[in-house]
């Protein structure tokens, strides 16, 4: 049970920048690219070390992987799904493991805002994401 909320969340950071440090003291910034969950061994794209040297890709053994930060924070899709349902009710699925809401059917909606759709419900859509993403933005400056 515990792996799979581990997969599930590193399954969240792929595709986002993040800092990686080793058991070396060492510090890799990249995009994540996949992961292997059985040993944590991760492959990084477009890395940049402390140092300024720069890799097109780095794999990372998981025994040397000491600690995974994501600098930006990750969009609560339960939330976001909880508010469109409030629109859209009775018509919202939140798939929390492929991290995907899926509003009437046929649009579907990530971190990254409307993914699939066209016509005016997935207008809304985008705008209610919109709306949440500033809230959420306005909130962390708030508490920082």
């Amino acid at each position: 049970m515990i792996r799979t909320r581990v997969e599930t969340e590193l399954r969240n950071f792929i595709g986002k920048n993040v800092t990686v440090e080793t058991s070396d003291g060492k510090k890799y910034k990249g995009v994540l690219l996949n992961f292997d969950s059985s040993n944590l061994t991760l492959i990084l794209g477009d890395v940049e070390l402390e140092g300024g040297q720069k890799y097109y890709r780095i794999v990372l053994n998981g025994n040397l992987v000491k600690a995974l930060f994501l600098p930006k924070a990750i969009i609560d899709l339960k939330a976001l799904a909880d508010r469109l349902e409030r629109v859209f009710p009775n018509m919202v699925k939140y798939n929390e493991e492929a991290g995907v809401i899926i509003v009437l059917d046929k649009i579907r909606v990530d971190e990254r805002g409307v993914i699939e759709g066209k016509g005016l419900a997935a207008e809304r859509v985008q705008k209610i994401y919109e709306e949440y993403i500033k809230e959420m933005q306005s909130t962390q400056e708030e508490t920082t």
